[in-house]
Parts: structure tokens; C-alpha cells; sequence
């Protein structure tokens, strides 16, 4: 096994303190006169300005959005400051801040299209498509020109009517898809046909598929040449990992016993190629090493089949030494705007999304782990311990509750199987919340959930004997970030995110005594397939980069673009058709996506080609 260097270090910006709403802004500015602005401070507000659209032009957004709010302070009354700082924190992922920074941009310009426009698209990023309507059409009221806003607007008033359809449909759908898809295979509906020539999945003496590691290697190499597995074998992973997954309760309890170790791997999103890498820098799961994937595997990158059924797969094999948590994407809301629901039914059908979309609900909702060895005396302040006297550590995507009394019991408990987590309740928060400087709770930075403080981290630690809370769920620089007095660490797995943000891996092991050791590393190169290849909500527009002037710049949707020095990739959300269902054992070649070719987004519903070409 091998281990890359550790590393201590963290880079990651401070978040913006959760106490500083829009509403709360507005009426300290209520107070102020503009004309009090002198042109001194007009002027140093319009040199940190330029400063941060520089730092937009590096992708350094967070730093960007430092630089707006160091200008807000000379000039807290330049709207397109808080536009751009919006499109910081889209860029992020802190939706709510940034619908907080365009509801104050349009409170003092309420004729700023670019603030509504930005606001809309937020709206949609948090899966709230009727809020983001009513924006894009003030967008198009006040710019009846602008093709942007009305592409927008007609994609979204049918992305709005979809979702309504389909939930009629789900109403009347009683049967499990686990149920159906086993019903198609008994009646030879799913069989291996003689012209599949790709690789196979072993049988058993009873002729029944089970799994080894070399099917394992071989389904990896596989997907790394760009090709894939028959959909009996997806179907024969995803049915077994949801025999092994719907037996486990909703808290996981691993014991690390002596001379056994856990990698705690964050976020992988879909980026087979750097999950690769990663798992070389872990080693394959086995009896002395343990694997807990700390959901969000799929979305936004345009490998989460592959990246999926790998961890299914493993799970399937080592069904005692590889842990997977659920996700925030893990979800049907997010699988529809972020991509997984596209690539599914793009790859191996609809059948297969419905099946893997019941079995997402089976995940668990945290793991435990609880090394077994006394923990070693280092003369510091003395860890939180569990009841026993050692070490225990609390893994979960998301973050903590609104409330202080929840119990690992409780949350051992909670029903998941079948269920969305919905905007609010424990399952919700267990999810989407995220940790905060300030004290106390505070209103999400990306619009669900809550922020938590350090004071509610360690009340809750003391409350249920838990050493540290290790969670995902956002991005850090450095690829992970030891926070609130190193009682919640975020691990980060998806190295420079959605090929844009320029961050590191990174990947948490605990031994049998407790100790933490952190490895970072960095991203490896893939097939040119952007990612949201297949989103029905894409995030992915391209903006020249010489159109920045008073604001950041006009963003031109639809370009699909190779990689040029001319080009910056950004995010701005459109809708576009999902792919038709598709026979083919492999996926689309690299010149299929990637040729240069200028595109313009498709709006019909229909089962058309993803892209069609610009007139």
C-alpha cells in the first residue's frame, strides 16, 4: 500500500461569518447616505474591485469574493460589487450568500438585469426552479433583448412543469424498482447477448454471479479505456450492494480492531480518473484496511457510472471493509439537475436509473468508527472519549442538527429507506448542514440547511462520546481543513473540481488507536469530456476573457468549447434535454463531445442528441 506524504497544512479561506444576512446589510444602510461616499473611497472600493476581477481571471474565487467585500467597506452602495460577489459565491457553492448579495444588488439597482439574472440561476443551483421564473422573467421584462434570459426562462418554466408531471406519475408507481428489475431478469428481459464481447461477471457453482478481484480489475481498466460494462452486470452490482445496504441501520458502528486502518475519502463526483489515483494512494480495500466513501459520488462529473458502480461494486467484495455514507447527491432533486440522472439513461436506460435511484435511498446516513486500542498519551488536552475509554469518530457528509440533544441512537434510527431527505428534519441536516466560525447556528451559506458553530460541535461531541466529526460536502483548497478547535474536519476527494477550482484531493486514516494522518494529492488528466456532459440542469457556460469591464462580463451560453487560452470556464446554470436511452456498451467518444464544434443548448424535452450544433 502505498502512502504519499501527509501534510498539515491549510489554505483554505475563511468563510464570510454567517451573522452578515442581506436583510440585516440593508438596514445598516438605510442608515447611511451615499453622498457620504468620498471619491477617495470610491476609488480605493474600484482598486480592490479590479483586484478581485483579477483573482475571477486566476479562479481563485473565494479570494475574489474577499476583494468585493474589502471594496464593500469604502463603497457599500456599488451594486455591481455585489453582483460580483454573488457570482463568487454561485461559483463556490454558497447559493444562499449569493442570493443574499443579488437581493441587495437589485435593492439598490432594481433595475439590474445581470442581479436577477445571477439570483435566478442560485434559485436553481438549490433546486427552487419556480423561484428562479419569477426572476428570469423580471430578467426579460427589463431586457426583452437579452436571449440569455428568455433561453433561460422558457427552460426553466419547462423544467418546472416536468418535475410536476413526473411527481403525478411517482404517485401512481407502488412497485419497487428493485422488485421490477429482478421480475425482468427471471423473465430473461436483461440477458448477456452473444454479441457482447466485452468482460464478464464470474458464477458460482449454482451458476449465480458473484464477484472477484480481477473482475474488479479488469471493470476498472475497462472503464478507463472509455468503454463499459454489459447493464446486466450494473444491474447484478446495484441489486447486490442493496442486499448488503438495506440490512444496515442508518448510523454504521465499525470496530477497528488491532493492526487495522480507515481512509475516510470525501466527495469523488463523478471523477473516475482521479478516484483511480486515489485508491492507488490508498490501496484496495482488504482484511487490514478499511474504505469509507463519504457520499456524493456521483454528479457534475461526467464519469459517475463508473465511479459508482466501482464503489458497488467494492462494497459488493468487501461488503465488511468498504462503508458508503449517502450523500446530498445522492438524492433524485440533484441527480436531475447535476447529471447523474442523464448519464444513466444515456449508458444503460431508465430502468437502470430508477433501479439506482431506490437503492441510493438504502445508503446509510453516517458510519462511526471506533478504534479499539486504548488511544496514546501526548501530554495535550485530553481528547473526548467514548464510554470505553477511546477514540471515536463521527463520519457524515453533511454536519450537524438544529437541535443539541440528538443522540447517535436517534440518529441510528432514523427511517431512510425510500425517502428523500427533504428540506428540513435530521436526515436533511445530516446532509446539507455545514460548520461555521461564528458561535452558535446561523442560515446556510448555500440556501438548506443550517450553519453550525464551534460551540455546537463540541457540545454535541461531549454529549455523545465522539473524539472528531469528519465531513465532506465542501470543497477546501487544500483539500481538507481541520475546523472548530479540530473537533470537525471537511475532506475534500474531487481534486481540482469540476475541472475549474484548482483545489487538492484529499483523504483522512485513522488507525486502531485513533490517530489521524492527512494526504493530500493532486488531479490527474481525463478524456476531454467536460463535466455535466450530460446534465438536464447543466453548470457550464464559457465567457471570453476579455469581457471583463464594469461587472465580470457577459456570459455566452451554449459554447462547448476544447480547452484555449481565449476561454475560461465558469458555471451558469441551463437546462438542456436528457439523452435518449441507449443499447451501446460504450460511452461517447472523446471527439464526439469534444471537436471543437460550437454548440447552442437543446430546450425540447424530447429524447434528442445533448448538444446539437449552432446555426
Amino acid at each position: 500500500m502505498s502512502s504519499p506524504s501527509s501534510t498539515a497544512s491549510d489554505s483554505t479561506p475563511p468563510s464570510p461569518a454567517s451573522s452578515a444576512t442581506t436583510l440585516a446589510a440593508l438596514g445598516d444602510l438605510s442608515l447611511k447616505d451615499p453622498a457620504s461616499i468620498s471619491d477617495k473611497d470610491k476609488a480605493e472600493a474600484a482598486r480592490l474591485k479590479a483586484e478581485g476581477n483579477a483573482q475571477f481571471q486566476k479562479n481563485q474565487f473565494a479570494e475574489a469574493a474577499l476583494k468585493y467585500s474589502e471594496a464593500l467597506e469604502y463603497n457599500p452602495f456599488d451594486a455591481t460589487l455585489y453582483c460580483n460577489r454573488a457570482y463568487m459565491r454561485m461559483k463556490i457553492e454558497q447559493h444562499g450568500y449569493a442570493i443574499d448579495d443579488a437581493t441587495k444588488a437589485i435593492a439598490l439597482d432594481p433595475k439590474y438585469v445581470k442581479a436577477y439574472y445571477r439570483r435566478a440561476v442560485c434559485y436553481l443551483a438549490i433546486l427552487k426552479p419556480q423561484q428562479a421564473v419569477t426572476d428570469f422573467k423580471k430578467a426579460v421584462q427589463l431586457d426583452p433583448k437579452n436571449a440569455n434570459a428568455k433561453t433561460q426562462l422558457d427552460a426553466t418554466v419547462k423544467l418546472v412543469r416536468r418535475i410536476e408531471f413526473e411527481k403525478a406519475i411517482e404517485v401512481g408507481e407502488e412497485e419497487s424498482s428493485v422488485t421490477r428489475c429482478r421480475e425482468i431478469i427471471a423473465q430473461g428481459g436483461c440477458d448477456v447477448d452473444a454479441s457482447y464481447t466485452g468482460i464478464k461477471l464470474p458464477t458460482d457453482a449454482d451458476g449465480k454471479y458473484t464477484i472477484d478481484q480481477a473482475f474488479m480489475d479488469s471493470m476498472i481498466a475497462t472503464f478507463k479505456d472509455g468503454k463499459s460494462i454489459h447493464r446486466r452486470y450494473a444491474w447484478e452490482i446495484v441489486l447486490a450492494s442493496w442486499d448488503l445496504l438495506s440490512k444496515e441501520e442508518s448510523l454504521v458502528e465499525l470496530q477497528l480492531e488491532e493492526g487495522v486502518d480507515c481512509d475516510i475519502i470525501g466527495d469523488t463526483h463523478g471523477q473516475f480518473y482521479d478516484l483511480v489515483h486515489l485508491l492507488s494512494l490508498t490501496g484496495p480495500p482488504s482484511e487490514k484496511h478499511c474504505l469509507v466513501f463519504n457520499g456524493d459520488f456521483v454528479d457534475r462529473g461526467s464519469w459517475s457510472v463508473e465511479v459508482a458502480l466501482t464503489l458497488f461494486a467494492y462494497k459488493w467484495l468487501y461488503p465488511n471493509r468498504v462503508f458508503l455514507n449517502r450523500g446530498n447527491h445522492e438524492t433524485k432533486d440533484m441527480n436531475k439537475v447535476y447529471g447523474f440522472e442523464g448519464e444513466v439513461k444515456h449508458k444503460h436506460g431508465e430502468m437502470t436509473y430508477k433501479l439506482w435511484a431506490e437503492v441510493f435511498t438504502a445508503l446509510p446516513l453516517a458510519t462511526l468508527v471506533s478504534p479499539s486500542l486504548p488511544p496514546i498519551e501526548t501530554g495535550k488536552a485530553t481528547a473526548i472519549l467514548s464510554p470505553e475509554g477511546r477514540k471515536r469518530f463521527f463520519i457524515v457528509h453533511g454536519g450537524l442538527f438544529s437541535r443539541d440533544d440528538v443522540t447517535l441512537e436517534e440518529i441510528k434510527k432514523i427511517p431512510r429507506i425510500g425517502r428523500q431527505p427533504g428540506n428540513e428534519g435530521l436526515m436533511c441536516e445530516l446532509l446539507w448542514t455545514d460548520p461555521q466560525e461564528a458561535n452558535g447556528r446561523g442560515p446556510s451559506k448555500r440556501g438548506v440547511g443550517l450553519g453550525f458553530g464551534p460551540d455546537v460541535t463540541r457540545k454535541w461531541c461531549e454529549l455523545n462520546g465522539v473524539t472528531g466529526i469528519l465531513r465532506s460536502h465542501e470543497v477546501r483548497q487544500g483539500g481538507y481543513a481541520i475546523e472548530h478547535d479540530g473537533l470537525c474536519t471537511t475532506v475534500f476527494s474531487a481534486p481540482n473540481y469540476v475541472d475549474q477550482v484548482g483545489n487538492k484531493g484529499a483523504y483522512v486514516r485513522i488507525d486502531a488507536r485513533g490517530e489521524r494522518s492527512y494526504f493530500t494529492f493532486e488531479a490527474k488528466p481525463h478524456p476531454p469530456i467536460k463535466p455535466m456532459a450530460y446534465g438536464n440542469a447543466g453548470l457550464e457556460c464559457w465567457e471570453k476573457d476579455d469581457d471583463y469591464g464594469e461587472d465580470i462580463g457577459k456570459a455566452e451560453i451554449g459554447y462547448y468549447q476544447n480547452y484555449t487560452n481565449k476561454y475560461k470556464f465558469i458555471m451558469v446554470v441551463y437546462y438542456l434535454a436528457p439523452l435518449a436511452a441507449t443499447e451501446s456498451n460504450s460511452t461517447p467518444e472523446p471527439t464526439e463531445l469534444a471537436n471543437g464544434k460550437r454548440f447552442q443548448p437543446i430546450i425540447d424535452l424530447g429524447h434528442k442528441p445533448f448538444f446539437g450544433p449552432a446555426s
